[in-house]
């Protein structure tokens, strides 16, 4: 397992990569064409935009994404159809 750090939801976010199942659990990060508030005192949409981009859309497209709230989804389809990218 993989502690990736993501702030911008708010500070000090973690993502957990399991490689070897590849999956991602995104928490409040990345959601299913969405990704998450970042208005709370320690939020920052810039950080968060460039954490996802740099640290999460680098991993292999199929990996699957369970965030903290609704359905499953997978990196290729977030970089190709998230709407904030």
């Amino acid at each position: 397992m993989s502690c990736i750090s993501v702030s911008g939801h708010t500070r000090g976010g973690m993502c957990y990569y399991f490689e070897s199942e590849n999956i991602l659990f995104s928490g409040d990060t990345l959601f299913k064409y969405s990704v998450g508030r970042s208005d709370f005192p320690t939020g920052d949409e810039h950080a968060l935009l460039e954490n996802i981009r740099e640290k999460l859309f680098v991993l292999p497209d199929d990996t699957v994404v369970y965030p903290g709230h609704g359905e499953t989804t997978l990196i290729r389809k977030e970089k190709k159809m998230n709407p904030f990218f």
